[in-house]
Protein backbone atom coordinates (compact mmCIF):
# COMPACT_ATOMS: atom_id res chain seq x y z
CA UNK A 1 0.00 0.00 0.00
CA UNK A 2 1.17 3.51 -0.73
CA UNK A 3 -0.20 6.97 -0.06
CA UNK A 4 0.49 10.47 -1.32
CA UNK A 5 1.43 13.13 1.20
CA UNK A 6 2.50 16.77 0.77
CA UNK A 7 6.09 15.63 1.30
CA UNK A 8 5.79 12.87 -1.30
CA UNK A 9 4.95 9.19 -1.51
CA UNK A 10 4.92 6.96 1.56
CA UNK A 11 4.83 3.16 1.57
CA UNK A 12 3.47 0.86 4.24
CA UNK A 13 5.82 -1.84 5.48
CA UNK A 14 5.31 -4.42 8.20
CA UNK A 15 7.78 -5.87 10.68
CA UNK A 16 7.66 -9.64 11.28
CA UNK A 17 6.68 -10.74 14.75
CA UNK A 18 8.24 -13.38 16.93
CA UNK A 19 11.46 -13.75 18.86
CA UNK A 20 13.75 -14.20 15.83
CA UNK A 21 12.85 -10.74 14.45
CA UNK A 22 12.44 -8.89 17.75
CA UNK A 23 15.81 -7.07 17.61
CA UNK A 24 16.17 -6.83 13.84
CA UNK A 25 15.28 -3.64 12.00
CA UNK A 26 17.15 -2.61 8.84
CA UNK A 27 16.47 -5.21 6.17
CA UNK A 28 13.79 -6.95 8.25
CA UNK A 29 10.69 -5.05 7.13
CA UNK A 30 8.47 -6.38 4.37
CA UNK A 31 5.40 -5.81 2.30
CA UNK A 32 2.44 -7.70 3.78
CA UNK A 33 2.57 -11.08 2.06
CA UNK A 34 1.78 -14.75 2.32
CA UNK A 35 1.61 -17.97 0.39
CA UNK A 36 -1.03 -19.08 -2.03
CA UNK A 37 -2.04 -22.58 -3.01
CA UNK A 38 -2.15 -24.04 -6.48
CA UNK A 39 -5.26 -22.83 -8.23
CA UNK A 40 -5.47 -19.59 -6.24
CA UNK A 41 -5.02 -16.27 -8.01
CA UNK A 42 -2.32 -14.01 -6.60
CA UNK A 43 -4.41 -10.81 -6.28
CA UNK A 44 -7.21 -12.18 -4.06
CA UNK A 45 -4.55 -13.88 -1.93
CA UNK A 46 -2.61 -10.61 -1.65
CA UNK A 47 -5.75 -8.84 -0.43
CA UNK A 48 -6.47 -11.64 2.06
CA UNK A 49 -2.90 -11.65 3.39
CA UNK A 50 -2.93 -7.86 3.74
CA UNK A 51 -6.06 -8.13 5.86
CA UNK A 52 -4.69 -11.03 7.93
CA UNK A 53 -1.44 -9.20 8.68
CA UNK A 54 -2.85 -5.72 9.28
CA UNK A 55 -6.55 -6.10 10.06
CA UNK A 56 -7.26 -3.55 7.30
CA UNK A 57 -8.91 -4.11 3.94
CA UNK A 58 -6.99 -3.18 0.80
CA UNK A 59 -9.69 -1.54 -1.31
CA UNK A 60 -9.03 -0.11 -4.74
CA UNK A 61 -7.37 -0.82 -8.02
CA UNK A 62 -4.34 -3.04 -7.71
CA UNK A 63 -1.41 -2.44 -10.02
CA UNK A 64 0.89 -5.43 -10.59
CA UNK A 65 4.52 -4.90 -9.54
CA UNK A 66 5.69 -8.24 -10.91
CA UNK A 67 7.60 -10.85 -9.00
CA UNK A 68 10.95 -11.36 -7.32
CA UNK A 69 12.78 -14.45 -6.14
CA UNK A 70 14.07 -14.17 -2.58
CA UNK A 71 17.43 -15.60 -1.50
CA UNK A 72 15.74 -18.71 -0.11
CA UNK A 73 14.07 -19.37 -3.47
CA UNK A 74 10.59 -18.17 -2.53
CA UNK A 75 8.85 -16.22 -5.29
CA UNK A 76 6.89 -13.15 -4.19
CA UNK A 77 4.29 -11.53 -6.45
CA UNK A 78 3.30 -8.00 -5.42
CA UNK A 79 0.63 -5.43 -6.18
CA UNK A 80 0.41 -1.73 -5.35
CA UNK A 81 -2.78 -0.19 -4.01
CA UNK A 82 -3.19 3.44 -3.09
CA UNK A 83 -4.80 3.70 0.32
CA UNK A 84 -4.39 4.71 3.89
CA UNK A 85 -4.49 2.75 7.13
CA UNK A 86 -3.58 3.72 10.67
CA UNK A 87 -0.28 1.86 11.07
CA UNK A 88 -0.50 2.20 14.87
CA UNK A 89 -3.76 0.22 14.94
CA UNK A 90 -2.88 -2.85 12.91
CA UNK A 91 -4.01 -6.22 14.23
CA UNK A 92 -2.25 -9.31 12.92
CA UNK A 93 -3.05 -12.98 12.92
CA UNK A 94 -0.77 -15.16 15.05
CA UNK A 95 1.47 -18.19 14.69
CA UNK A 96 2.76 -20.68 17.23
CA UNK A 97 6.31 -21.98 17.68
CA UNK A 98 8.35 -23.76 20.28
CA UNK A 99 10.20 -21.04 22.21
CA UNK A 100 12.84 -21.14 23.49
CA UNK A 101 14.03 -23.83 21.07
CA UNK A 102 13.98 -27.38 22.46
CA UNK A 103 12.17 -26.15 25.59
CA UNK A 104 8.97 -28.05 24.92
CA UNK A 105 7.00 -24.83 25.43
CA UNK A 106 4.85 -23.47 22.62
CA UNK A 107 4.19 -19.76 22.37
CA UNK A 108 1.98 -17.66 20.18
CA UNK A 109 3.26 -14.52 18.44
CA UNK A 110 1.71 -12.03 16.00
CA UNK A 111 2.79 -12.66 12.42
CA UNK A 112 3.35 -8.89 12.18
CA UNK A 113 4.27 -6.97 15.32
CA UNK A 114 4.07 -3.47 13.84
CA UNK A 115 3.55 -1.46 10.67
CA UNK A 116 4.85 1.93 9.67
CA UNK A 117 4.65 4.40 6.81
CA UNK A 118 8.05 5.19 5.30
CA UNK A 119 9.39 7.64 2.75
CA UNK A 120 10.95 5.87 -0.24
CA UNK A 121 14.48 6.42 1.10
CA UNK A 122 13.57 5.11 4.54
CA UNK A 123 11.74 2.15 3.02
CA UNK A 124 14.76 1.25 0.88
CA UNK A 125 16.85 1.00 4.06
CA UNK A 126 14.24 -0.97 6.02
CA UNK A 127 12.80 -3.41 3.46
CA UNK A 128 14.15 -6.90 2.94
CA UNK A 129 16.73 -6.54 0.16
CA UNK A 130 14.99 -9.18 -1.95
CA UNK A 131 11.86 -7.03 -2.06
CA UNK A 132 13.58 -3.71 -2.83
CA UNK A 133 12.76 -4.14 -6.54
CA UNK A 134 9.06 -3.70 -5.72
CA UNK A 135 9.81 -0.29 -4.23
CA UNK A 136 11.80 0.72 -7.33
CA UNK A 137 8.99 -0.45 -9.62
CA UNK A 138 6.37 1.46 -7.59
CA UNK A 139 8.37 4.69 -7.70
CA UNK A 140 8.95 4.31 -11.45
CA UNK A 141 5.23 3.76 -11.95
CA UNK A 142 4.37 6.88 -9.92
CA UNK A 143 7.05 9.12 -11.45
CA UNK A 144 5.86 12.21 -13.32
CA UNK A 145 5.28 11.36 -16.96
CA UNK A 146 4.47 7.70 -16.30
CA UNK A 147 1.17 6.34 -17.58
CA UNK A 148 -0.25 5.97 -14.03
Amino acid sequence: MYRRRPGGIEVLLVHPGGPYWAKKDAGAWSIPKGEFDEGESPLPVARREFQEETGAIAIGDAVPLGEVRLKGGKIVIAFAIEGDVDADKIVSNTFEIEWPPRSGRRRSYPEVDRAKWFSPDEAAAKINSGQRAFLTRLLTMLAPGSSR
